[in-house]
């Protein structure tokens, strides 16, 4: 593995953090979370001073019930000239709904590995290509912005069992499209620093100017590091989950993103800009708390205490 340069000068100035909270933390919850609450929040994240936020997914409701109110919550969004509000889209049912909203910004996701895509979708991934190619042309037709996101890119049932050759040939596949953005997603939270340089950089050859996104979950604790080895291969995209919260339901042991109150923390002690304020990111976790009477995994919204409250 190739050693990268972790010194100031090596890393990025600025990384930007898009907010996944309201969609991969609330999705997990079993409570239903009322609309006027998840509205509230997300205003109070964009107030934290996220510039991206994933607001909602478009997702049948019996098998997401927490997402039922997609629709609402998008329509009872303001509208802000300081931060981009996304949806996730699965397949083209879900991108018209989408796109019956005013959103502008959309983010479709795909599985990678056969069995998940089979597990995940009931489709191989071929089919699942062949849907991606379908609703990025319907969207982008549409005028509206498209990140696409690849699924379990560092490993389904274990690490590494995603064949990187698939992943690189599909990110070559999809290259040529106007895309805003290609998400890797690290969805059972496998992926460990080794694998990181080693699928980033692949990736990165094949991509050109393609911005790559990072979603990190934290099942077994190395999504800090993993980040921390993103910087390092050049990546100032992150997403990440205020606390901690969420998790796939779909994946069983899965945990939630990297706590954005943490990755704040991280990059700020690293001398690089956000634009966060980790401090207001935790009076949304701690009222989402005190709302679902439970405690949520990330640790420095814990360490800040309740006195930003005051």
């Amino acid at each position: 593995m190739a050693r990268h340069d972790l010194s100031p000068s090596a890393l990025p100035s600025h990384v930007t953090l898009c907010e996944v909270g309201p969609r991969d933390g609330f999705q997990f919850e079993d409570t239903f979370i009322p609309t006027k609450e998840k509205v509230a929040s997300i205003i109070a994240l964009a107030d934290a001073g996220l510039p991206r936020i994933q607001v909602t997914s478009f997702v049948h409701p019996d098998w997401v019930p927490q997402m039922r109110d997609a629709e609402a919550v998008c329509a009872a969004l303001p509208d802000r000239d300081d931060v981009t509000y996304t949806g996730l889209v699965l397949n083209m049912a879900g991108l018209e709904r989408a796109l019956d909203t005013d959103l502008q910004h959309v983010d479709l996701s795909i599985a990678t590995h056969d069995r998940h895509s089979r597990d995940n979708a009931n489709m191989t991934v071929e089919e699942a290509i062949e849907q991606a190619e379908q609703m990025i042309g319907t969207a982008l037709h549409a005028g509206v912005n498209v990140q696409l996101g690849f699924q379990t890119v560092f490993g389904y049932q274990e690490p590494g069992d995603t064949p990187l050759q698939q992943v690189v040939e599909m990110a070559r596949h999809f290259a040529d499209y106007d895309l805003e953005s290609l998400s890797l997603a690290d969805s059972t939270g496998m992926a460990n620093p080794r694998m990181i340089q080693e699928r980033v950089t692949a990736i990165q050859e094949v991509v050109g100017d393609t911005p790559l996104v990072m979603h990190l979950h934290d099942t077994r604790g190395l999504g800090l590091a993993n980040v921390m080895e993103a910087l390092s291969c050049g990546i100032h995209w992150f997403d990440a989950s205020l606390a901690g919260m969420g998790g796939c339901p779909f994946i069983p042991g899965a945990t939630g993103n990297i706590a954005t109150e943490d990755t704040v923390y991280l990059l700020d002690q690293l001398g690089i800009e956000t634009g966060v304020n980790g401090h207001a990111v935790a009076e949304v976790s701690h009222r989402l708390e005190d709302l679902l009477n439970k405690e949520f995994a990330g640790t420095m919204h814990r360490l800040w205490g309740r006195e930003v409250m005051a």
